[in-house]
């Protein structure tokens, strides 16, 4: 995996410090009216694109969300007066200036991202929707000219993902800003850790694991009256086509650390996994993974992620070189804790705010190739689980598997998926 477009963050905190008023120009039509304010389109209102738009109402000067949008209206408003509540009660969005005002800009239906995206004025959007419609709107924002925070993971299969890089190829193009919810990225103690392990403080990287180990999270029981369609959305978490099962939508976390460490990704992948659970309402979704990642020059890294209640829980990142070793996710190097600084900023405004930061300074940072390439990462880690099949980053690629359903509509016929079966389900 390459570093392109990847900016540091302490480089472009200190060009932002010495931009001015009139960097806001660089590109034309980026900002409304020649200002530098930065007018916000959310798409997908439920609890983590409502939270972004807390947080990015918290991470700088100018900030106003102006258009909203989702496929349920009820989620729409309970977003929204979410959000209207907070900016009018939270003391620093106060201090800030930052505002709500999406009057005649809320949109649901199937077809609300596209005409959020296209309201007038928009510069900033940012994409919370169930991962599975990524690609898809990801496209719209880079086509439409908007900057974008995205939510990961940006694609369920590989025809989102070659979409999903195809959009980045553009961008850059633009010099349009992406911003992914790689939070751990614009984390200080990662940083700050992941700054000595390039340095070569543990040497080269020989090996490595993983893990996300939790219970079992959420599901949403199927109401009388919904449609095939409007249960699956709602439950979005627990098909594979809307999320990715959760080695990709909350395990990609881990990975991309991993990723981000070796600065590579895997070569190959030889994964296992299953299903214990019977509840329908669970979907199809596995109940665990464990991956074995080949990295180029032979470096494996063990991955892990289960979702099994009453068992161990475990959420890091490891990864041992020729000279030590480093416990990532707790900002240690060879036992020293590298950062200890307890009034960090909280990640999940820091992303918004590195990206504003970039995009007023004239240098926006473009994070969607490695979202990208870590989102493959776990997308080749399940194609091997579900199939029993070791898999390589190039047949990774060239899958042809495309999840998404075509034409959606609220009336249509959606069977659920069979859970799949390692040895009988087949790679495509």
């Amino acid at each position: 995996m390459t570093e392109q477009g990847q900016t540091d963050r302490r480089d472009f905190l200190k060009a932002g410090a010495a931009a001015t008023a009139a960097s806001a120009l660089f590109a034309s039509g980026v900002y409304a009216q020649g200002t530098d304010e930065i007018r916000v389109g959310i798409i997908g209102c439920g609890g983590r694109g409502t939270q972004a738009g807390e947080n990015v109402l918290s991470a700088a000067r100018n900030v106003k969300i102006v258009a909203m949008g989702d496929a349920f209206e009820n989620r729409l408003a309970s977003s929204r007066r979410a959000l209207e509540r907070f900016a009018g009660a939270d003391e620093r969005v106060r201090e800030l200036g930052n505002s709500v005002d999406v009057q005649g800009r809320a949109h649901h239906g199937l077809d609300a991202y596209r005409r959020g995206i296209d309201t007038e004025g928009i510069n900033y959007i940012i994409l919370a929707t169930p991962p599975g419609f990524r690609p898809v709107h990801i496209e719209a924002a880079v086509n439409a000219r908007k900057h974008i925070f995205t939510e990961k993971p940006v694609a369920v299969d590989a025809p989102g993902y070659n979409r999903v890089m195809q959009a980045y190829r553009a961008a850059q193009k633009q010099s349009l800003g992406i911003a992914a919810g790689t939070q751990r990225r614009h984390q200080a103690g990662y940083l700050e850790t992941m700054r000595r392990i390039h340095d070569g403080d543990i040497g080269d990287i020989v090996g490595g694991r993983c893990a996300w180990n939790q219970g079992i999270l959420w599901r949403v029981p199927r109401e009388q009256g919904w449609t095939d369609l409007q249960y699956q959305m709602r439950n979005w978490y627990n098909f594979t086509w809307l999320c990715g099962d959760h080695i990709v939508e909350q395990h990609v976390h881990n990975i991309d650390v991993i990723n981000w460490a070796i600065r590579a990704h895997p070569v190959r992948a030889m994964g296992m996994g299953y299903r214990t659970r019977t509840d329908r309402d669970y979907g199809h979704i596995y109940d665990f993974f464990s991956v074995d990642f080949e990295y180029p020059n032979g470096v494996h890294v063990i991955s892990q992620c289960r979702q099994i209640s009453g068992c161990s829980n475990d959420i890091s990142e490891f990864v041992k070189g020729t000279r030590g070793t480093s416990q990532i996710n707790a900002y240690r190097i060879n036992n020293d804790v590298v950062f200890r600084n307890r009034q960090a900023p909280n990640p999940y405004v820091q992303e918004h705010t590195d990206l504003i930061t970039s995009i007023r300074a004239g240098r926006p940072i473009n994070e969607l190739q490695n979202v990208a390439e870590s989102t493959l990462t776990a997308i080749m880690g399940r194609m091997s689980a579900y199939t029993g099949q070791t898999i390589t980053w190039e047949q990774a690629t060239r899958s042809t598997q495309n999840l998404m359903p075509e034409r959606l509509a609220w009336d249509m016929r959606l069977p659920e998926p069979e859970v799949a079966v390692p040895g009988k389900t087949r790679f495509v």
